[in-house]
């Protein structure tokens, strides 16, 4: 696109031209290993350039998470691609994600394109589909650059794992294919980011490495002049200009958890005490930072090896890729046992999707969907048996909260119907529709509402039900604001000027 002389000098206040035009298309983070903060870098960016005037969106082309949010046309894309859409101040669109990878089992995921389900494939079946995708990718990449000033890219793992290259869509392959300028980011935290960055130049093809057009370091934490020599190092041995060092942002805590080890509980020790269970296959599980960060509430999650603490109030039961596999990790686990002491004790439980499907009766899968075919024999702890089906519901709801009265924000994302007796007792309502069950007295609750907590009138009135000090704060609010800090935070320790302008 061509930009205004005023949109450029907005942009871009450190360039100058006889005309002040200048154009401007897109540019990739890619990272010298995983989970360096890919992520959080893009939405930084994304937040900045959005500041500066520029109408600017988010793109992954694959992205592996079974954190998913529902778009405002009706798919699904990864979590971090929502969150990357607000700080583009963007109602998230399957374009920004074409493809996701749901992992179901340790060798196989589903595939999820243009946010609907295609098909289900083991990991070494993947790389014959991929061919079949990346016009399916850059179809997405063309859309949001023919609507946007600027698209900002987000790699997947490592340009460095060249045995991935072949047929590759994520990282170089689609840099190359699209003709995207490359960032590589460091992660200095986890040690070695030398060893990262020039041994990256090392293992790549020569075209490959040509795409990159220099290099940023993350997490820094400390004196940041500490590691002139070694930055000034990397420079010399890779040729590759540094964009700058970005110390360690600590309040990407506030922001949704892109993955599961990223969640982090609030044992404050007082207040509300509730215990999430967390399964191999969990699923959504950014249903929980709203809780996490309320003062009045202690959130624990619970590991393998783990027991539920005698002292806990509410126990969550999250959202999984897989419900039977996951309802045999919990009785593996012994956790039956715990939960069955706690509602003893007068606990209460709360089932979200797929853990509110382990807490009926039976699940039954016919088609072996999720697995072999089979039944499963629920937890029993609500009137319900749930039957899985292809068909996913994929869709954003407003409800009513039958106990409290509250308007709820959400969404449903989930395959499988479930019915039983309990159903008469709705945990809400969607218009006139019933949604979720409860037992008589509503110690034990499920739903397929995804999001609920980020509601905050739902979520205080929920939580003051169980005597805990909620709150005022709005999550929304407070995610936003964190974005404008990460904004800020990299404006102020990286040379923004100079990594917007290498795109094209």
């Amino acid at each position: 696109r061509v930009l205004s002389p005023r949109s450029c000098r907005r942009a871009y206040p450190a360039l100058s031209g006889p005309s002040g035009v200048c154009t401007m298309t897109a540019l990739m983070i890619q990272g010298a290993g995983s989970n360096v903060g890919k992520s959080l870098l893009v939405a930084g960016l994304c937040r900045a350039a959005r500041r500066r005037g520029l109408s600017v969106a988010p793109f992954k082309p694959q992205n592996m998470s079974n954190n998913a949010a529902v778009t405002v046309d009706g798919g699904e894309i990864g979590r971090a691609q929502a969150l990357q859409a607000q700080a583009a101040g963007l109602e998230p669109v399957t374009d920004m994600n074409p493809i996701l990878l749901k992992p179901e089992s340790e060798i196989g995921a589903q595939v999820v394109v243009h946010g609907r389900r295609l098909t289900t494939v083991k990991a070494r079946d993947y790389a014959d589909l991929k061919p079949r995708l990346l016009p399916r990718v850059l179809e997405s990449f063309g859309r949001l650059k023919a609507a946007h000033d600027l698209v900002i890219v987000e790699g997947a793992g490592s340009p460095a794992e060249v045995n991935l290259r072949a047929g590759d869509i994520a990282n170089m392959g689609f840099a190359r294919a699209a003709d995207v300028p490359v960032i590589l980011a460091g992660d200095i935290d986890r040690g070695g980011v030398i060893a990262q960055i020039v041994g990256t130049q090392a293992v790549l093809d020569p075209g490959d490495a040509d795409m990159i057009a220099g290099f940023l370091i993350n997490k820094f934490r400390g004196d940041v002049s500490l590691f002139d020599d070694g930055y000034r190092l990397i420079e010399a041995r890779t040729g590759w200009r540094g964009f700058g060092v970005l110390p360690f942002f600590a309040d990407a805590a506030r922001l949704p958890a892109e993955d599961a080890l990223d969640i982090r509980g609030r044992s404050a020790g007082q207040g509300l005490k509730i215990a999430c269970l967390t399964f191999e296959r969990i699923a959504n599980f950014d249903d929980l930072d709203p809780l996490a960060q309320e003062p009045g509430v202690s959130l624990t999650m619970i590991r393998a090896g783990q027991a539920i603490p005698g002292d806990t109030d509410l126990v969550i039961l999250p959202g999984t890729k897989s419900t039977r596999a996951d309802l045999a990790y919990l009785r593996s686990e012994g956790w039956d046992v715990d939960l069955a002491a706690h509602i003893r004790r007068g606990g209460h439980v709360l089932g979200l999707c797929g853990g509110y499907q382990m807490l009926g009766t039976a699940i039954h899968d016919p088609e072996g969907i999720e697995g072999p075919p089979g039944s499963t024999e629920g937890l029993g702890l609500l009137g319900i048996e749930t039957v899985m089906s292809r068909d996913k519901s994929l869709e954003r709801v407003a409800a009513r909260h039958v106990f409290t009265g509250q308007e709820v924000s959400g969404y449903e994302i989930h395959i499988g119907q479930s019915d039983g007796p309990d159903r008469a007792r709705p945990f809400a309502h969607v218009g006139d529709r019933p949604e979720g069950a409860s037992t008589l007295y509503g110690e034990i609750q499920g739903t397929y509402l995804h999001g609920l907590f980020a509601s905050d009138t739902f979520r205080r009135a929920y939580l003051e039900g169980f005597g805990a000090v909620a709150g005022a704060a709005s999550y929304g609010a407070g995610v936003d604001a964190v974005l404008d800090d990460l904004a800020e935070h990299m404006a102020r320790h990286l040379d923004l000027d100079a990594i917007l302008a290498t795109a094209r």
